[in-house]
């Protein structure tokens, strides 16, 4: 038994990963979606056929019923004007002549009779059929003459043996009688009154068959209904409507060897006498069970193939995720030996195969470690040696060169205050002033008065280049001067405005530099009146400010632009509005709550500062 199962555990150790999880999804996955999928269908199908069953026999009923209650109201009717005294009394009255007769009828006969049908909208008419000869015939009052005797509802009466007799026959229509139409009424002999047995008297009561015909087309979606009299004559159904137009004798019910395997239902219409042997036959309508049957099988179709679909992605992620670290650690494993300690820099994950890839990490970082410090040290801090060397010699070449160029300026500036050269003097001053301010400026964050400043010291310098090329003016705020912001902020967009702006044009150029507050931001603004640009070059350059590594006309702008962006993130809003020979201006706006004031405890150490600038 132990070998058995060493043996079972080896073939399983054996097969591949991969495998191994194609064999889980398919046993533990598909496989029981399956078998549950087939035994739920077979469950669902019975289900179905049971409530379809309970439908149809509701169905059954429902229509049996409504038929009962149309014949049942008709006799009820019968059974009222039977019992009518009154009307008994005024049949069997020999009137002397037609004016007689019709005074009655206005006065007691008009709408004896009539006042049923209202009520009882099932009855289509109610006919009374006397051999009264002094009866003049019309409306609801007919004579029993020859012509109705040969009708075939009187022949049915009179082979009938019944007081009430329901009948359905075919015969001519009143008004046209070359049109063959179907009937069913309730006939009654008039007899509840011995006394009045002068005449012989007769009563109809013609049921509407569109009601019953209705009955039965609102049952078929349900089943296939047939009404057939008592001797198995169809006397209505869905497919054949009234029988109407039909000559002879109504057809018998008979299933046809198409319709023998169907489940057929049968239902008597009621107990009474004058319906026995009256059934309502329904077949079942297959389409309507292979419908419920299809959509069921769509429904549990569709579950089990989002479950599948589900259970496949996820299973595909799973094995994913196991194949690729493991398959990342062994191409690593096989660099090791080739004395390449690479790590494996992916997200590991915390499960065990995360662990054993932090490990190998840790285990590899160790063996290159311990390399370098025995193979390695001494080259490394010969490198390390010189690198110091070197990086001592640029500090004292950093410091050396701006005193060098400070004592430059100072000598150059003694020689033209001595030859009374005033305006190279005012430059130079501003030259030293600017280069002063760059070396001092150590953080990053500066007042924008201080900003404004060395703005305008540069400004010198281009206007004492350019002479009368150009002209500048601030329009600034004086509400926004301790507020601050990074520096180099406005001078770069000065520096493009003079560069290509106010150089391209022949006449005078002017360069405006703003800040104010509007409404919660402050609103820095540089514009010149120089040759502008057209909307294609000013989307280009919007464009190129905001990519990584730019190279070009635009880095000054779009250095102003990126520091703006890494203090503010998103809040700050940047643009370039310009007209083609009308002029640009460079805008930017702060919310004045990122801002922070310059610290009035601090204003001492400011203004010494300031003061060793101005030196």
């Amino acid at each position: 038994m132990l070998g058995k199962k060493i043996r079972f555990r080896k073939i399983v150790n054996d097969i591949p990963i991969n495998l191994k999880f194609i064999l889980i999804y398919l046993l533990g996955v598909l496989l029981p979606i399956a078998v549950i999928h087939l035994v739920f269908m077979d469950r669902m199908s019975e289900l179905i056929k049971q409530r379809e069953e309970q439908n149809l026999e509701v169905s059954l009923e429902r229509a049996r019923k409504d038929i009962h209650d149309f014949v049942d109201g008709g006799v009820a009717v019968s059974h009222a004007l039977n019992t009518d005294k009154a009307l008994y009394e005024m049949l069997d009255r020999t009137y002397a002549n037609p004016l007689d007769f019709y005074e009655t009828f206005d006065e007691q006969l008009r709408n004896r009779v009539s006042s049923y049908i209202p009520v009882n909208n099932q009855i289509l008419r109610i006919g009374i059929y006397t051999d009264n000869p002094t009866i003049v015939k019309g409306g609801n009052y007919q004579i029993i003459d020859q012509q109705v005797k040969n009708s075939e509802w009187y022949k049915l009466w009179e082979r009938s043996k019944d007081s009430v007799l329901v009948a359905a026959y075919r015969e001519a229509e009143a008004s046209n009688s070359s049109v063959i139409a179907p009937y069913l009424s309730v006939i009654e002999r008039m007899d509840y009154y011995d006394y009045y047995d002068r005449f012989e008297k007769l009563l109809r009561i013609d049921i509407d068959l569109r009601k019953i015909y209705d009955v039965i087309i609102r049952e078929r979606d349900y089943l296939n209904l047939y009404l057939v009299n008592e001797n198995d004559e169809i006397i209505m159904s869905a497919d054949s409507g009234y029988q109407n137009a039909v000559s002879g004798a109504y057809p018998v019910f008979d299933l046809s060897d198409s319709e023998k395997n169907k489940d057929i239902h049968v239902v008597s219409i009621g107990t009474a006498k004058y319906v026995k042997g009256w059934k309502l036959i329904g077949i079942t309508r297959g389409t309507r069970v292979s419908q419920a049957m299809r959509d069921m099988q769509w429904s549990v179709g569709l579950l089990a193939a989002v479950i599948t679909l589900f259970t496949s992605v996820f299973i595909y992620i799973m094995l994913r995720s196991y194949n690729y670290r493991v398959k990342r650690l062994s191409r690593h494993m096989h660099k090791v030996t080739n004395e390449k300690f690479e790590l494996i820099r992916m997200d590991e994950g915390q499960d065990e195969i995360g662990e054993l890839i932090r490990n190998f990490n840790m285990m590899t970082s160790r063996i290159n470690s311990l390399i370098n410090n025995v193979y390695k040290l001494e080259i490394q801090k010969k490198s390390l040696e010189m690198e110091q060397v070197r990086a001592e010699l640029n500090v004292l070449q950093s410091q050396m060169n701006p005193h060098f160029l400070f004592n430059t300026l100072n000598a150059i500036l003694v020689v033209c205050t001595k030859h009374e050269y005033s305006e190279v003097t005012d430059i130079i001053k501003s030259l030293s002033k600017l280069l002063r301010r760059l070396l001092s400026w150590k953080e990053d964050l500066v007042t924008l008065e201080e900003e404004i400043r060395f703005t305008e010291m540069y400004l010198k310098i281009e206007k004492f280049r350019f002479r009368d090329k150009f002209e500048y003016r601030f329009d600034v705020d004086e509400r926004v001067l301790n507020y601050k912001i990074p520096k180099m902020s406005i001078q770069p967009l000065v520096e493009n405005a003079c560069k290509h702006g106010i150089q391209a044009v022949d006449g005078q150029g002017l360069i405006t530099v703003g800040a104010a507050i509007e409404g919660d931001r402050l609103h820095v603004s540089v514009s010149d009146n120089g040759k502008g640009m057209s909307a294609e070059k000013r989307n280009d350059i919007m464009k190129a400010i905001q990519i990584e590594n730019v190279s070009g006309n635009s880095i000054g702008i779009r250095n102003v632009y990126r520091r703006l962006e890494l203090y503010y993130n998103d809040l700050v809003r940047f643009d370039i509005q310009s007209r083609l020979d009308e002029g640009t201006e460079v805008l930017f706006d702060i919310p004045m709550k990122l801002l922070n004031q310059r610290d009035e405890l601090a204003g001492g150490d400011e203004h010494a500062l300031q003061s060793a600038v101005d030196r």
